[in-house]
């Protein structure tokens, strides 16, 4: 199945909530690759992420468990009950935990962050959420704590997503209002049918 594909017949018009659970259920997940991020990896292995860490979004967990193996304290949420059940089944690489919710409910984590790391989340979301995407991300990170970013820049049918596309001043309108730009990357290693295509972006919060 491609990576890009069209929700609508599963949803009521092009752009509304998907069945993420439904979609876990029936095996169709081209967005899990079996594997964290190349990016990431990459990022890690020059860099940390420490302390306290969110990764919204995070499906079966690849992701989280590769913060976990450098030491970070990591919590994993998604919104489906499969991909966090099987994320859980999975061996322990440190101090990683996983909960289910909804990213924009406020009582679906507690506390504040050091670290966030958006892999899957933005891009599945509807563009007319990004602004209460980028305010809950705000909320969730102390001052000075770090959003580890790899966005998805240009999806093969982005007005129809998910995954949905993204623009530079989108994203710089988004975010400056309570982040700083401190590190940006393009040309990322990526998973096959990506390359170039995405962006990798370290704020810091105001």
């Amino acid at each position: 199945m491609s990576e890009n594909f069209n929700m609508e017949s599963r949803s009521v018009a092009a752009g509304s909530d998907v069945d993420w659970e439904q979609l876990y259920r029936e095996g169709e997940t081209p967005w899990e690759k079996g594997a964290a991020h190349p990016a990431l990896i990459q990022w890690l292995g020059e860099n940390s992420l420490s302390g306290r860490v969110l990764v919204p979004g995070c499906g079966l967990g690849y992701d989280v468990r590769a913060l976990a193996a450098i030491g970070a304290e990591v919590l994993g949420l998604d919104i489906a009950p499969f991909a966090i059940a099987a994320a859980r089944a999975f061996p322990r690489r440190g101090h990683e935990s996983y909960v289910l919710g909804d990213f924009f409910d406020p009582g679906a984590v507690r506390g504040k962050f050091n670290g966030i790391f958006e892999h899957t989340c933005f891009c599945a979301i509807r563009p007319d959420r990004r602004g209460e995407y980028a305010s809950r991300v705000a909320d969730l990170l102390e001052p000075g704590g770090r959003l580890l970013a790899i966005f998805f820049l240009n999806p093969d049918h982005d007005e129809e997503g998910p995954p949905y596309g993204c623009q530079l001043d989108e994203l710089d309108s988004l975010f400056s209002p309570n982040f700083e730009l401190v590190d940006e990357r393009d040309g990322l290693s990526t998973f096959p049918g990506r390359e170039g295509r995405e962006l990798l972006r370290l704020l810091v919060r105001l």
